[in-house]
């Protein structure tokens, strides 16, 4: 067979060679003859389901034991979300109602149903959102298996050497996964922020999802190269290319063992300039594997989740108990707690938000929490009461304007005089502060300053509003760039705005991540940095090879630069200069 390279996406880092098994789970199954019943035959049809609803329960129970074994309580509260469907009032029984009321077999009411669902999360603008959509369908799949009585390959069965190549496979597929025989796998479909991706980097096996029709020149026995970092995908290669991927996995390895001895020191520049390294997190289950990767607190803990993984409003003790747990379990370390970041693009049944043409410059965030005003008090009750347990500090998302700014802060001092009368304890000197991620916002920086504690700079939708880029638009997507020189420029005068008036910033977009742009990130003089916690190593790695005073010469080059192109190439050079070693991809 002829030599053949296919481009996707990396999510898991990690080069392997093997033999290509293809994987064809239970996906969409064929449904009966009919879809229609007659009325003698729903309570037969009722019970069908109720006993497939019971096996899928069970089966996943099983994987899930498996998961909290082998990955740990965060990656299993993934299948626990899934298992949770089941008891979802507003999911499960919804299939019961198209059967009385549709005449629907069970599988035609389960399919139903869990396309409406599937499609509501693939209409959000929010990449993490929309991938939601293959849990819902992964929860359906297993439950029309379970009522035909199917069953494929099984991935725990497989005893040998392979790369998996798929169209797609299931968190509930991936849990399963034995890096002793799957070496990696390669999917048609598929983002970064997919649940089957998130898997993937905690078992350290290597993967590349996306590569699109591109799949069908991939066959059973073929031998394959996969980089994980760079989304290579190399058929059949010839022996000069096995041997240099050979040696590349061989220097991959050594730096590997070189990025551990990161994961506990601080982050220090040689000349012995100091910032604080955090991690991002959506649930509980996140925090204790952010302390295992390096973090010294949470920069950004994003609370929109456990409103979404709800049926109702949570409660304010609901709510208090998900707050109190992160803060317990970083034992008196910062924990940031953004209040809820939801809006048009990111739906939740019980609000009836309505729908928009421009959700990301709409009814969302602050807007909402003002707007809602119970929402926001019981919201910030929850937090403030956390805050008896450690060391909590407030953000609000998306502030625009002093007036939103100085309407937040009202309904908090409220808050906390109510909660004194009642002799509840909190902590009084929380910090409060604010996300930056409208360009209004870095623009009157100084005004801000004076009335802040601390800011926090969103680069993601900072580098949307500033640049007018839809990021999630692949037409677009091009001129999404966190080293645009506008961007550079909006965070020099945010930070800048905040030292001199003894206050400090921290950055918890992407911009914080990237190993690229550390040296400018200290040449800016970035005081707490916050990311997903499996780049804090990488990050640090950088910054303890770089000396202060040199990035700030390096800061004042950039400031003189009018392109973006400009600005990573200087960067890519000083690298080269320096002679900096950067773990894992360094892209937009």
């Amino acid at each position: 067979m002829a030599e053949l390279t296919i481009r996707g996406t990396g999510v898991s880092e990690g080069i392997r060679s093997g033999k290509v098994l293809l994987y064809q789970p239970l996906r969409n199954q064929n449904l009966p003859g009919r879809a229609v019943i007659s009325e003698e035959e729903v309570n037969h049809e009722l019970e069908r389901l109720q006993l497939a609803r019971e096996k899928a329960y069970r089966e996943l129970h099983a994987l899930i034991e498996r998961a909290r074994i082998e990955l740990g309580k965060d990656k299993a509260a993934i299948l626990m979300a899934q298992q949770a469907f089941l008891n979802d009032p507003a999911f499960y029984p919804e299939m019961e109602k198209e059967i009385r009321q549709q005449k629907y077999t069970a599988e035609k009411a389960v399919t139903e149903v869990v396309e409406r669902f599937a499609g509501l999360f693939e209409g959000m603008n929010d990449q993490y959102l929309r991938e939601r959509s293959a849990d819902v369908r992964d929860v359906g799949n297993r439950l029309v298996s379970c009522l035909q009585g199917k069953k494929g390959l099984q991935l725990a069965e497989i005893k040998e050497e392979v790369i998996l190549v798929a169209d797609d496979l299931a968190p509930s597929d991936t849990v399963q996964l034995n890096k002793k025989y799957i070496l990696g796998f390669v999917t048609r479909v598929g983002g970064k922020t997919s649940h089957t991706a998130i898997l993937s980097r905690s078992l350290g096996i290597p993967a590349i999802v996306g590569i699109g029709e591109a799949i069908k020149q991939i066959h059973d026995g073929d031998w394959l190269i996969i980089d994980g970092s760079t989304g290579a995908c190399i058929v059949n290669p010839n022996p000069r290319l096995m041997k240099e991927y050979e040696e590349k996995r061989k220097i991959e390895e050594q730096a590997l063992r070189q990025l551990e001895e990161f994961t506990f020191k601080p982050a220090a520049t040689t000349d012995g300039f100091r910032v604080e390294m955090s991690a991002n997190i959506g649930s509980p289950a996140e925090a204790k594997p952010a302390l295992e990767q390096g973090a010294e607190g949470i920069g950004l803990y994003r609370t929109e989740f456990l409103f979404m993984n709800e049926a109702q409003m949570p409660s304010e003790e609901k709510q208090f108990e998900a707050y109190k747990q992160v803060v317990a379990t970083m034992e008196n370390r910062p924990v940031i707690i953004r209040t809820l970041d939801i809006g048009g693009d990111k739906e939740l049944p019980y609000l009836s938000l309505p729908k928009e043409m421009n959700p990301f410059l709409g009814y969302r965030a602050i807007r909402l929490s003002l707007d809602q005003r119970e929402l926001m008090v019981t919201q910030l009750r929850a937090i403030l009461r956390a805050s008896a347990y450690g060391k909590v500090k407030i953000m609000f998302p998306m502030i625009a304007s002093l007036e939103e700014w100085r309407q937040a802060k009202a309904i908090l001092a409220e808050v906390r005089d109510r909660l004194t009368k009642e002799g509840v304890d909190f902590d009084p000197s929380v910090e409060v502060g604010m996300m930056v991620e409208v360009p209004s916002t870095a623009i009157l920086a100084d005004q801000f300053a004076k009335e802040v504690d601390f800011f926090s700079i969103g680069t993601n939708d900072l580098v949307q509003y500033t640049l007018a880029v839809d990021r999630m638009n692949e037409k677009v997507g091009y001129l999404y760039d966190h080293l645009h020189p506008a961007v550079i420029h909006l965070v020099k005068k945010v930070i800048e705005a905040s030292h001199r008036e003894g206050k400090w910033t921290g950055m918890c977009g992407g911009m914080a991540g990237d190993p690229l742009a550390a040296p400018l990130l200290i040449g800016l003089g970035l005081d707490e940095w916050s990311m997903v916690a499996g780049s804090i190593k990488k990050v640090k790695q950088v910054i303890s090879q770089v000396n202060h005073e040199e990035c700030q010469k390096l800061l004042g080059e950039v400031l003189e630069l009018s392109t973006t192109d400009d600005v990573r190439k200087r960067l890519e050079d000083f690298q080269k200069e320096n002679n900096l070693t950067l773990s894992g991809n360094t892209g937009k």
